[in-house]
């Protein structure tokens, strides 16, 4: 779904914009997604590391490793 809404630019950087896009609004949106993107991998980079660095949680994924390598046949 989108909604229409009005922004303010410099005219330096609506120039920009129509420099290298024939459709603002897809630009300015496509820009947008890329940034929420980038800002989501670095989140999910950030609680990789801190799952990297819990102790409690490694001690309970080796607990699950033996158990997943007791030969049991699935």
């Amino acid at each position: 779904m989108s909604k229409k809404v009005s922004i303010t630019l410099d005219d330096e950087v609506l120039d920009f914009i129509d420099q290298l896009a024939s459709n603002r609004s897809s630009f300015i949106n496509d820009i947008l997604w890329q940034e929420k993107r980038r800002i989501f991998m670095k989140e999910l980079e950030d609680a990789y590391k801190d799952q990297a660095n819990d102790p409690e949680l490694q001690q309970e994924i080796s607990v699950w490793d033996v158990t997943v390598g007791d030969g049991l046949n699935a």
